[in-house]
């Protein structure tokens, strides 16, 4: 009998007739060729690097404020500093110009950024921006005999396609794995921003962050960015940011070192048992309108509240984190069609997306110590009942800032006892990175301060 192997789907049947006990697979059998994805795989691994970021942490010695320890023990009065280190993963996408791709949360707050090549050589890095919400950034490195992949066209991906991870999980160097695409557009996972994922089976391991998930012809389909993970360790579910998403943030950080996204101008809520039997829409279904900014798409549309908001441009809307998601999707300048319910009556809305007016900043961009947060300018409303402050819009989980005590919708009053009224307020305070770090926060209806290590 003589094997004919015609796809990749053969090469289950045919390693199930090799002996697995034996030194290594026989480069044919019957005078067949096997197929490998080794020439593939030489030409993109040279782009995956290894990212190494280092933060610079202070200390406070219990002991430092004690005369007697001072004198005794030498101790200094001054906080100290440690070095806190991050291992990951980037991809080369640009080898004239020396961009290279890999996740926000790897880069995040680091003074010091360094890859380190396929072949050996460790680079300096610099820090070209970075998207919390999407979690991508973009550093640059001297262009000096790189290699960058391709990107495809990641809205053409199908499930079921064959997909490659390539990172360096817990800086043992390259690692590849294989598998397929599980499934598409794959949102509500809870601490993430901008969700639109592809979900794949192919193993991906924490220091696979930021690393590349390729085709079987070598092009970039996704960044790899986290795992669902019970028990700590890779179960076959893992995310990629969609290559298409991600060289959109990427394109917008090298232009202007920041992403505009695009703003109904609306606030909205859930649709509960009790607001679907007064609007007509079924529970679980749409996200109603509680505020429609004045002059914003959304007002000129004609959008009211009390309008349930159930499709946009034909996706359907399954809560109001689920529309904010979608809009944070599209570009700024995109033709929407919102389905709307309006006692009871279905009905569609036309408008343009318009860029969002609030000005947004990561935490780690102003200070190690509010890592893992995104600070945004108060609504309008705020500012109409004599508030003035910045938002926190985001708090990552985990995050320095998590476990300094800050949480989502803060509102941050002051910093070290001086008002801030809107983020670039907080940035010039920030700005020379103060020993001390007090923020005056209004949670709900208590205020109080949070003092930050």
């Amino acid at each position: 009998m003589r094997f004919r192997l015609t796809s990749l789907a053969s090469l289950a049947l045919l390693l199930g007739l090799v002996n697995p006990v034996g030194a290594a697979l026989p480069l044919a059998v019957e005078g067949q060729t096997l197929p490998t994805l080794a020439p593939m795989l030489e030409r993109v691994t040279p782009a995956v690097v290894n990212v190494n970021s280092k933060t610079r942490v202070r200390v406070q010695n219990p002991f430092a404020n004690d005369p007697f320890y001072q004198h005794f023990f030498g101790i200094p009065n001054a906080p100290q500093e440690r070095m806190q280190q991050s291992l990951g993963s980037g991809v080369i996408v640009d080898a004239r110009r020396g961009y290279v791709l890999t996740n926000n949360h790897v880069i995040e707050g680091a003074d010091e950024i360094s890859i380190t090549l396929a072949d050996g050589r460790t680079l300096p890095a610099q820090k070209v921006g970075a998207d919390a919400a999407t979690d991508v950034a973009v550093v640059r490195v001297a262009p000096q005999n790189l290699t960058a992949v391709p990107l495809a066209v990641s809205r053409n991906l199908r499930v079921g396609d064959f997909v490659v991870a390539v990172g360096n999980p817990f800086g043992l160097g390259q690692t590849v794995t294989s598998g397929i695409v599980s499934a598409l557009g794959r949102a509500g996972l809870s601490g993430v921003g901008v969700q639109n994922f592809i979900q794949t089976d192919a193993a991906i391991n924490m220091g696979n962050s930021g690393g590349a998930l390729v085709n079987l012809r070598g092009e970039l389909v996704g960044i790899n960015t986290l795992i669902f993970s019970p028990s700590g360790g890779n179960v076959g579910i893992g995310f990629a940011i969609p290559s298409d998403l991600a060289s959109n943030v990427m394109q917008q950080l090298i232009a202007g070192g920041q992403v505009r996204r695009g703003s109904l101008g609306i606030e909205t809520q859930d649709v509960d048992e009790r607001l679907a039997a007064v609007i007509g829409v079924r529970a679980g279904r749409g996200a109603v309108v509680t505020r429609t900014n004045q002059g914003s798409p959304a007002a000129l549309a004609g959008v009211v509240p009390g309008d349930a908001i159930v499709s946009l441009n034909g996706s359907k809307v399954t809560g109001s984190r689920d529309l904010a998601n979608q809009e944070a999707l599209l570009p700024v300048g995109s033709k929407i069609a919102l389905g709307i319910v309006r006692n009871g009556q279905p009905m569609v809305a036309s408008t343009v997306l318009d860029a969002d007016p609030r000005q947004r900043i990561d935490g780690g961009a102003l200070d190690p110590r509010v890592n893992g947060a995104t600070f945004i300018d108060l609504p309008a409303e705020y500012s109409e009942r004599g508030i003035s402050g910045v938002q926190v819009s985001r708090v990552a989980n985990g995050s320095r800032a998590a476990q300094n005590g800050l949480r989502t919708n803060d509102v941050v009053l002051s910093v070290n006892g001086r008002a801030v009224a809107d983020v670039a307020a907080i940035n010039r305070v920030l700005k020379g990175r103060p020993p001390r770090l007090v923020l005056g926060i209004a949670r709900g209806p208590r205020a109080g301060e949070l003092a930050f290590e």
